[in-house]
């Protein structure tokens, strides 16, 4: 292994450890605050980041919105993500909430081949229905206490699978920065209007109030601890690659697993590491595959 492929792991599996030292931040928060307004917290946060780097190497003019429509498809998409991924951490344990989620890049193949026009091989339909096999096992227990609210995570993968897509989609019609840039922003108009939907629907839970000046700081923490993870992830991709770095999401994982135990108390029950396993199993699987057919296409 080469040092940039060491380094590269490195930053990947650092960032996708910092997601989950926000989702565990999330959970704490459970009912302190409506999740679009988190949410919106959160992308205020990262498109002043990302604005701010994005006027230093670009000029004032790169923070125009976009007129291109896929731009917000892209930040639609990802406040679909993270308002399910918020409400999934609430209302169950974080390691399983984090392993649903991780049903993202079966998704994101199923819907790459009707959107996209990729073709689906087999692989991807096998690991896809063993994958969501892994879910059910997952979700056994919550049904019972949460009812049909444990799809959020479901809802939160999709988002982000329909996020990947369009980040596909969107290849080379501007900087990596830019693109990150117009994702935050667009994804910050519309959580504005979804928060104030939720205030305005009467649903419990949606409502505004003045929040504690401690939930805008760890909302604050947590967008600047995401934007940092994206950051570290990129680093990771621009080093490695992004096939290299892959089996690296796991330690996402991990890290809920051992946050949820330690913090919350939510020792996950052998049924619900057996779900765990069948998913990663279905991810890699996913993932060797992928590298075997590049392999073979290489002359």
């Amino acid at each position: 292994m080469q040092q940039s492929d060491r380094a590269g792991l490195l930053y990947a599996l650092a960032g996708f450890c910092t997601l989950s030292i926000g989702d565990a931040i999330i959970k704490g928060m459970a009912g302190d605050w409506p999740a679009p307004a988190m949410a919106l917290t959160r992308y205020v946060v990262g498109t002043v980041l990302l604005g701010v780097m994005l006027a230093r190497a670009e000029g004032f003019g790169a923070l125009a919105l976009p007129k291109d429509k896929l731009q917000w498809v892209r930040g639609v998409a990802i406040s679909c993500s993270a308002i399910g991924m918020f409400l999934a951490v609430w209302i169950m344990p974080l390691a399983e909430a984090t392993t649903i989620a991780f049903t993202q890049p079966m998704i994101t193949a199923v819907l790459a081949a009707f959107l996209l026009g990729e073709r689906a091989r087999a692989s991807t339909w096998i690991a896809t229905f063993a994958a969501f096999v892994g879910v059910f096992i997952v979700l056994r227990p919550n049904f019972e206490t949460a009812g049909w609210g444990v799809l959020f995570p479901l809802i939160g993968a999709t988002g982000m699978a329909v996020t990947i897509i369009a980040n596909r989609a969107s290849h080379g019609r501007a900087s990596v920065l830019a693109l990150q840039y117009y994702m935050s922003v667009t994804a910050m108009i519309f959580l504005c209007f979804a928060t104030a939907a939720g205030h305005f629907s009467g649903v419990e839970g949606f409502a505004l109030d003045w929040p504690h000046w401690s939930v805008v700081a760890r909302c604050a923490f947590i967008g600047f601890s995401a934007t940092l993870a994206q950051y570290l992830i990129y680093m990771g991709t621009a080093r490695a690659g992004a096939g290299t770095i892959a089996p690296m999401t796991y330690g996402q994982l991990l890290m809920a697993v051992g946050l949820g135990w330690i913090f919350f108390g939510d020792a996950p029950d052998a049924l619900a590491m057996l779900g765990a396993a069948i998913i990663i199993g279905a991810g890699l699987y996913l993932w060797y595959a992928a590298r075997q057919r590049a392999g073979a296409a290489k002359p």
